[in-house]
């Protein structure tokens, strides 16, 4: 479904991502876990079109993708939810939402998809009309995450969707992450969270300092005394 070949990014003179190559299949969740700095963000970036590669192949859905507007590339299904949410905070709940589906011209479906995204998240329903500023933070990450869910996306990149939330609240997320997995979504999942990430995940690469450290099956890395010790503490 998706395949990056010797991804190479550049800000200035600096090599962020130093020919890193991944792929998502059909329905699979892969995660991407790093220390901060590692590339992750910049990695998912470069996939959506927001950042420029330095030098790459991209393809998604067997076209490539890596010379065409981000528009285009959301057209072909695939979506973006950032790190840090990235919300209207002066707009209501529901605009923003209907903002996700702004290239799309079948308002039938897109009702129906918007009573699909309030079964996910009950909490939007109920405050469809507030101001998506007034929402919590675990809120507003559900609001991310339904938004981009609007574009009617084949492939999501969540950019941390567990940042800076309250364990239960990070619980919730994730079984709301399999949930749309489980609805036919492949997803690609940056996390710091490695534990959350590897029980989610079917396949995982660790990046390091803008390179592929290790990539394999989920429930194998995190046996890997290297992750074990990077990321669990050593336990």
């Amino acid at each position: 479904m998706l395949e990056v070949k010797d991804l190479r990014v550049h800000y200035g003179m600096v090599e962020a991502i130093k020919g890193i190559s991944i792929m998502a299949e059909q329905g699979e969740i892969v995660s991407l876990i790093g220390a901060n700095g590692a590339g992750k963000t910049t990695t998912l970036r470069a996939i959506s079109g927001l950042k420029k590669a330095t030098s790459s192949e991209i393809w998604f859905r067997g076209q490539r993708i890596d010379d065409l507007p981000v528009h285009k590339i959301v057209s072909l299904g695939l979506a973006h939810c950032p790190e840090g949410k990235k919300i209207f905070y002066s707009m209501k709940v529901i605009d923003n939402l209907l903002l996700g589906a702004f290239l799309r011209k079948d308002k039938k479906e897109i009702a129906r998809d918007l009573e699909s995204i309030y079964e996910y998240f009950p909490v939007l329903k109920a405050r469809n009309k507030q101001l998506a500023g007034s929402l919590s933070g675990g809120e507003q990450q559900m609001l991310a995450m339904g938004r981009a869910l609007m574009s009617k996306p084949k492939l999501v990149l969540l950019d941390e969707p567990s940042l800076g939330l309250a364990p239960l609240i990070v619980a919730e997320i994730g079984k709301i992450i399999k949930n749309i997995n489980e609805s036919g979504v492949s997803i690609i999942l940056v996390e710091q969270n490695a534990r959350m990430a590897f029980n989610l995940s079917k396949r995982a690469y660790v990046l390091e300092l803008g390179k592929i450290a290790l990539t394999g099956k989920s429930s194998v890395l995190v046996k890997d005394e290297r992750v074990k010790k990077a990321y669990f503490g050593g336990h």
